[in-house]
């Protein structure tokens, strides 16, 4: 590769890295869930298909689940998924569907609120609260 090839790919990917992330928007859900002290976060993008999206443990004791359908900053809905793990197979104890419009914005936009769940036979708390970034009305 000669020289003035060489320096202009990487002034180009100077200047790629000095965009700001908004350029390039790609809608993001952003989860942070809690139980017992530990929080987790969870990052999601949009996905067309959502079968294949896992559940993350959470403490051993719950599943957490963050769904996006749609494609860059197009969002067709949000579902989240809350499981407690009963030993024989996890038990869903909240499904919860955010459908559009949601508020255009690059900056986060609070979808849930905090949210506070009960299960099992201690009733032990789930908290989560999940926001979006970058969304197209």
């Amino acid at each position: 590769m000669n020289a003035p090839l060489r320096t202009t790919i990487i002034t180009l990917a100077f200047w790629a890295m000095t965009i700001p992330s908004t350029v390039w928007a790609v809608a993001r859900l952003h989860c942070d869930v809690t139980y017992a002290g530990t929080t987790h976060a969870i990052d999601t993008q949009p996905v067309t298909d959502p079968y294949p999206v896992p559940s993350i443990d959470i403490g051993g004791r719950f599943w957490f689940k963050a769904v996006m359908v749609g494609q860059n900053t197009r969002v067709d809905y949000v579902k989240l998924y809350a499981y407690i793990d009963t030993r024989k197979q996890p038990l869903l104890i909240q499904e919860a569907i955010y459908l559009p419009p949601f508020k255009s914005t690059s900056s986060l936009y609070p979808l849930t609120g905090q949210q506070h769940l009960y299960a099992g036979p201690v009733e032990r708390e789930l908290m989560y609260n999940c926001t979006l970034q970058g969304v197209q009305p």
